[in-house]
């Protein structure tokens, strides 16, 4: 079948679509900013509602820059973060005067205290979550309503994850996608079924009386088609036919990997790319024929990426955020992003301008970061330890204020983030997962600085795609096998996807200098920890 595919990805901050051909081609995008609401307890919270009407708008607008006949729409596929959406409630998921936040945001961390009890049992089923549950997931969050707005936990006709909110709305099935239960909710794919014991024993066993129907009676794999297609309420909103096809849909930085890892040019073997996601947080994507199980590493989990292959996810809970909250630490940050828009920057992009303008080589900015070393776990450690309590360290500052010292400061950030990312690496070795490329995605990891300090800081070559958007590439992949044009995901991402850069790490002083910086980040992150632990009692004692 010819046409077009639509590819929604909905992030933390916007919801944005693509309008892509069979070759994986991106004609024309969109995008739409979503609103997020904060507190100071740890509470994220969005709207369902709101993000829909964003995801419309945006489609609407792709599919008129892309300048095609929407009626040559015959696909569209969604990703989206793994956040909770509450449907059909009597109130909201936090604040009783915000009826309209439905939406615990991935990032929100109020259910700590109950993912704690749920590790402390020690179910079987934590073996595939790298066997301890993160407060990021969805059952320590639903437990969390559950014991705290139980009128709202009670009254709920749905939990979806969004990806699958989204195909919801699209197309009124319930189905559920096999990347999202099984990678946050402890769906064991590998035995197509939920684990009835481990939602009694931690508190929801209501869950299971009506056959799992509120979470997903029915789990398919990505790709699959829901449902008749989609439906005329949809169709309108979104300016497309009633009936063309809609994919079962991924997580976001699931779709990034599967718009990556099998590249044409490039290994064309997911099991020798790690897909890095970096975006506001980071996840890493490693597929493996076989499981393995990495602690501290979540997984493993069937199908929950490539149909058929295993997937372990990492990453890093704050990444391009945590590099946002390092530099407006900084007394040069407000004038610095002031001089960054003049030009029409971001203030990273402008930064890393100014650091490679100050160097020879991309490689030998890393010296520009001279003793300031950063652990950038402004959110926690999302991998290898699991530590949702886990902070930031910067160390080496000085009492420097103008713009060189921002630029060292920014450069240690990424170098931060790149030990980050070899130390997961470097744990799923020691457990006999290898590779030997990374492809990067995400908007935070497009520039050529960052590209080649990942790959000096982990000593791996790191790839990017042709395609300016591989996470919108991945979601019309999705749509491209749901109307099946390609028969499967894996025919489709080496057809779709092709291999444009290969930054190789650098050799001599500047390898030698990685490796003393990624040795003190180990130290710095280690003293970090056993001081949190010998002084946070201290802290809880002392507030009673």
């Amino acid at each position: 079948m010819s046409g077009y595919f639509v590819g929604v990805d909905v992030g933390t901050a916007s919801a944005r679509a693509g309008v892509f051909d069979a070759t994986g081609t991106m004609l024309a995008s969109a995008k739409h900013d979503i609103l997020i609401f904060r507190d100071d307890n740890g509470h994220v919270e969005q709207s369902s509602a709101q993000i829909w009407n964003a995801v419309c708008a945006a489609v609407r607008d792709a599919v008129d820059a892309a300048r095609v006949d929407a009626a040559s729409v015959v696909g569209l596929g969604f990703d989206a973060t793994c956040s909770l959406v509450v449907e059909g409630a009597s109130g909201g998921v936090g604040d009783k005067a915000y009826p309209e936040r439905d939406i615990i945001v991935w990032m929100d961390h109020r259910a700590i205290g109950q993912a704690r009890r749920i590790n402390q049992m020690g179910h079987a089923v934590l073996s595939y979550v790298g066997g301890v549950i993160s407060p990021e997931m969805q059952t320590p969050k639903l437990l969390w309503l559950k014991e705290n707005r139980e009128e709202v936990y009670t009254s709920a006709r749905n939990f979806f994850d969004l990806t699958d909110f989204l195909t919801w709305k699209s197309t009124g099935a319930l189905e559920r996608s096999s990347c999202t239960v099984t990678c946050k909710w402890t769906y064991l794919a590998h035995e197509n079924r939920w684990d009835e014991d481990y939602f009694a024993k931690i508190g929801l066993g209501d869950l299971s009386a009506d056959g799992f129907r509120r979470i997903g009676a029915r789990v398919v794999p990505p790709g699959t088609p829901l449902g008749a297609g989609l439906n005329d309420d949809a169709a309108m909103a979104m300016g497309l036919r009633p009936g063309i096809a809609v994919g079962a849909g991924l997580i976001d930085a699931h779709a990034g990997g599967i718009g990556t890892v099998a590249a044409r040019g490039g290994a064309e073997n997911p099991a020798a790319c790690l897909g890095y996601v970096f975006g506001t947080s980071s996840c890493t994507m490693t597929t493996t024929t076989e499981p393995v199980s990495v602690p501290g590493v979540w997984g493993p989990y069937y199908s929950a990426m490539v149909p058929g292959m295993w997937l372990n996810e990492g990453g890093q809970s704050a990444a391009g955020a945590a590099i946002d909250q390092l530099l407006s630490l900084h007394p040069y940050a407000d004038k610095a992003r002031t001089n960054a828009g003049q030009e029409g920057l971001g203030l990273p992009q402008w930064l890393a301008a100014r650091a490679l303008a100050s160097v020879d080589e991309p490689s030998n900015a890393a010296f520009v970061a001279g003793q300031l070393n950063v652990v950038p776990e402004f959110l926690g450690n999302r991998a290898p330890f699991a530590d949702p309590a886990a902070r930031a360290v910067v160390m080496g500052l000085g009492m420097e204020t103008g713009v060189d010292s921002l630029v060292a400061l920014y450069v240690a950030g990424l170098c931060g983030l790149g030990y980050g990312l070899r130390q997961i690496i470097d744990t799923q070795a020691r457990h006999g997962i290898s590779i030997s490329s990374i492809s990067v995605s995400g908007g935070a990891g497009t520039h050529k600085l960052t590209r080649q300090i990942l790959a000096d800081a982990t000593g791996i070559p790191v790839e990017v795609t042709a395609c300016p958007e591989p996470v919108l590439l991945g979601s019309a992949m999705l749509a491209a096998v749901a109307a099946g044009t390609y028969p499967d995901l894996q025919t489709a991402m080496p057809a779709m996807s092709s291999v444009w850069g290969r930054s190789i790490p650098a050799s001599g002083p500047v390898r030698a200098l990685h490796e003393a910086r990624y040795k003190a980040f180990l130290k710095i992150q280690e003293l970090a920890r056993v001081v949190r632990d010998d002084i946070e009692p201290l802290l809880t004692a002392g507030s009673h």
